[in-house]
């Protein structure tokens, strides 16, 4: 899959994890634009020439959380189809469901491998890929 034209968006409170998300998917050729905080996210989101291939976000976000930003994209007519990661510390089963139920893609429990990012962000953005909350592509903590 050709990844040079790719965009993604990552959406991550924690500079560190943003800088870790970025760095992997810009190695692999993605092109990366970054958010802050779920709200900074809204905000790029509501450009109206910005298109994403894929969202990747966390969960736990100080003001708008990453399952907010999660059924924003889903209701909007614009991103309803984007592909979302869910990247979280918390690997309840709970808190898994809740984030495929509400339209996420895959959910990536951190911390991670870089190539299982990489992958992951491949495979959801396949062409036909489904994206319906059915799709259950999980990573546990090695």
């Amino acid at each position: 899959m050709m990844v040079s034209s790719q965009r993604v968006l990552v959406v991550d409170d924690s500079l560190t994890i943003r800088n870790f998300v970025s760095a992997t998917l810009e190695d692999a050729g993605f092109e990366v634009t970054t958010a802050r905080s779920g709200f900074e996210a809204l905000k790029i989101l509501q450009t109206p020439s910005t298109m994403f291939h894929l969202v990747v976000t966390d969960v736990n976000m100080p003001d708008i959380n990453g399952l907010e930003l999660v059924r924003y994209v889903r209701n909007s007519a614009v991103h309803k189809a984007t592909p979302l990661i869910i990247i979280s510390t918390d690997g309840r089963e709970r808190d898994r469901d809740r984030g495929m139920h509400l339209g996420a893609s895959a959910y990536l429990v951190k911390p991670f491998p870089s190539e299982t990012l990489v992958e992951m962000a491949k495979k959801v953005m396949e062409p036909g890929a489904n994206v319906a909350p059915h799709m259950v592509a999980q990573v546990k903590k090695h």
